[in-house]
C-alpha cells in the first residue's frame, strides 16, 4: 500500500467537504484508479471527478500515470472561460 496526500481546490473542496485527506492506495494505483476510489468514497463528487485536473508532486498528470508512495496529489476542477 502507498500512503498519499490528496489536496482539493475550489469546487472540488466543496464536493469532498475537506481541503485535504491522507489515503492508503494499492501499489501502482494510477490517477484514474484514484478517481474511482474517491468517487466511491465521496459519491457527491463522482460527476466532478470525471473532469478534474490532477497533479502529482506539482506536475500535471494523465489518467494512466501511477501515483508513487508519499505523493502529494492535487485535484482541481475543470475551468473554462471566455
Amino acid at each position: 500500500m502507498n500512503k498519499i496526500s490528496v489536496l482539493f481546490f475550489a469546487t472540488m473542496r466543496d464536493h469532498i467537504g475537506q481541503k485535504s485527506i491522507s489515503l492508503d492506495v494499492p501499489d501502482k494505483t494510477n490517477v484514474q484508479g484514484l478517481k474511482s476510489v474517491l468517487a466511491e468514497k465521496y459519491p457527491n463528487a463522482s460527476g466532478a471527478l470525471e473532469a478534474t485536473l490532477v497533479s502529482i508532486n506539482r506536475e500535471y498528470a494523465f489518467p494512466e500515470d501511477n501515483i508513487p508512495d508519499g505523493a502529494e496529489v492535487a485535484m482541481f476542477p475543470h475551468v473554462s472561460g471566455g
